[in-house]
């Protein structure tokens, strides 16, 4: 009696369809992947397209229905438009320096501060943090009223010193930069304080090197936040010359009184450009910052 096996061929391989049907779903969960990413980017991008592109049209292309995605024309006037309607170079000015001013001394601050929360001992260290955290709590418009008549019994109304003086305290840079520092290996500031080195020395020449990254998410954080400042402005100030940008933008729409939206579209355009362009040179120390875990 014989056994006739069946051919090879004619067995299908269990492993080899397992293999292809895994493949299939890491294909599909990939696809759907990709293409979540996609939706995301054009709901995080479509408004800012429709500013670019709109501060290059005229009003009837603006209110066009179906809208019109592409311009026909550039219009490129509008950002002269802009320009000659408000005094923007002034407005550049003074955002310029409430924003480098107040971000190099509210880093500086914040720096201090976090390199003793971590490595200076004193008593009651910890309650004071506690506190520090407690205050990023309070709503920054509960604030308003008071600094004003701080500022106001100063004489620094009107003036660079109470644009800047309210924001130089940073509890949320300090909070980022102590978590930070706490990963920071030991061993390395315990060698620099063999070799003679003092807080500031170490602070400068070892923490803050193997810091960077964080300290530029923390300074592009604080800039950004001084740059598109509105309310404190406003109340602080009260003539053209000390007003900051996003006042300007306010300034432009009251004097463009036959509602030219592409001159105002495109002053918004100005504002924000500083910004994005930041944020595209810093985006790798930002990325850095908030995702390294230990300094080597």
């Amino acid at each position: 009696m014989t056994v006739t096996d069946s051919p090879p061929d004619a067995r299908p391989d269990t492993r080899q369809v397992a293999t292809r049907r895994r493949s299939g779903n890491r294909r599909a969960r990939r696809l759907g992947l990709y293409a979540l990413l996609v939706l995301v980017a054009v709901i995080a991008g479509g408004p800012l397209y429709w500013l670019l592109s709109s501060a290059l049209k005229t009003n009837p292309q603006i209110y066009s229905y179906p809208p019109h995605w592409i311009p026909t024309e550039l219009h490129w006037s509008n950002f002269a438009d802009a320009w000659n309607a408000a005094p923007f170079g002034r407005f550049f000015l003074n955002t310029l320096i409430v924003s480098v001013v107040g971000t190099a001394i509210e880093l500086t601050a914040a720096l201090l501060c976090a390199y003793a929360f971590v490595f200076l001992p004193f008593p009651g260290k910890k309650i004071l943090f506690l506190f520090l955290l407690g205050a990023m709590m309070v709503p920054g418009h509960v604030t308003l009223l008071p600094n004003f008549l701080t500022i106001a019994q100063l004489g620094w109304v009107n003036s660079y010193a109470g644009l800047i003086a309210p924001g130089l305290g940073s509890v949320f840079g300090t909070f980022l930069l102590r978590q930070h520092m706490l990963t920071l290996p030991q061993e390395i500031t315990d060698a620099a304080k063999i070799d003679g080195a003092g807080h500031l020395r170490i602070l400068f020449r070892v923490v803050l090197p193997m810091s960077r990254p964080m300290v530029i998410t923390v300074a592009l954080v604080v800039m950004v936040g001084k740059w598109n400042d509105f309310i404190w402005p406003l109340i602080v100030t009260s003539s053209a010359d000390m007003r900051t940008l996003p006042i300007g933008l306010l300034f432009l729409q009251n004097t463009e009184t036959f509602a030219n939206w592409g001159a105002i579209l495109a002053g918004a355009v100005m504002v924000i450009a500083p910004v994005l362009v930041m944020f595209f040179f810093a985006q790798r120390y930002i990325i850095a910052g908030l995702t390294q875990g230990a300094g080597k």
